[in-house]
């Protein structure tokens, strides 16, 4: 089956994990989400992941508590390492081959960030899971994306949300917000659309990488995209 993408980076909010929980991780959510991963596995798609941490600690709600910005980016980075760990588990349990690798040196619980072996992992076709951001802080998981996407010479950031792309407003509080099909990295900038943080969309746009907006909790919708079907918001 041909596929329109080789190799693609992935961004999955922490959220996404929780289901129709209040916090932590949903067992047949993460399933779910890792059986749409393995569709796409099995076409030979090669595939990074970077995942977030908001359903265990996000940053920027430590820092509305008056904690240290960079002590809060810190444990929220620490919450996608146990994320990544637990996707990558869930892969296994599916029989696919997944690795982890962290911004943040935790040499005991998974590896370093090392972009060569990442590539070479990519090129054996095993899933490679990019956790810790950045691995500093005042970066979000966007720009992590962003920034893996580019390093490892994606095709696409694929960035799997609960809504099936980018409307003109929130469509959870105005019904007459309209999907965009097709975007510019300038109108999104300038729209102050929020579906990712305007660091993020600005690497992209300079790397020339493109962005697809999508649900992944529609199923099969990630394997129409790397198949070249119109899913979700193309940002280009």
């Amino acid at each position: 089956m041909n596929t329109k993408y080789k190799r693609i980076l992935l961004k999955l909010s922490g959220e996404a994990l929780m289901g129709k929980t209040a916090y932590g991780i949903d067992n047949q959510t993460i399933s779910q989400i890792c059986d749409e991963i393995k569709s796409i596995h099995y076409l030979g798609v090669e595939i990074g992941v970077v995942i977030g941490g908001g359903n265990i600690f996000r940053g920027m709600t430590g820092t509305a508590t008056g904690m240290d910005r960079a002590t809060a980016d810190y444990m929220g980075m620490l919450a996608t390492v146990m994320n990544a760990m637990a996707l990558a588990d869930t892969l296994r349990q599916k029989n696919v081959n997944a690795r982890v690798q962290s911004g943040l040196r935790i040499d005991q619980v998974v590896e370093p960030y090392i972009r060569g072996k990442s590539i070479r992992y990519l090129e054996e076709k095993k899933i490679v899971i990019f956790a810790a951001g950045t691995g500093n802080p005042f970066f979000t998981t966007d720009t992590a994306a962003a920034l893996r996407g580019a390093e490892i010479g994606a095709e696409i950031v694929l960035k799997a949300t609960k809504v099936d792309g980018i409307y003109t407003a929130d469509p959870k509080k105005n019904p007459e917000a309209t999907k965009y099909q097709q975007i510019s990295f300038d109108e999104a900038i300038s729209k102050n659309l929020q579906v990712m943080d305007s660091t993020a969309f600005a690497l992209c746009r300079d790397q020339k990488l493109p962005i697809n907006v999508f649900s992944i909790f529609k199923q099969g919708a990630l394997k129409d995209i790397i198949l070249g079907k119109n899913e979700g918001t193309l940002v280009s």
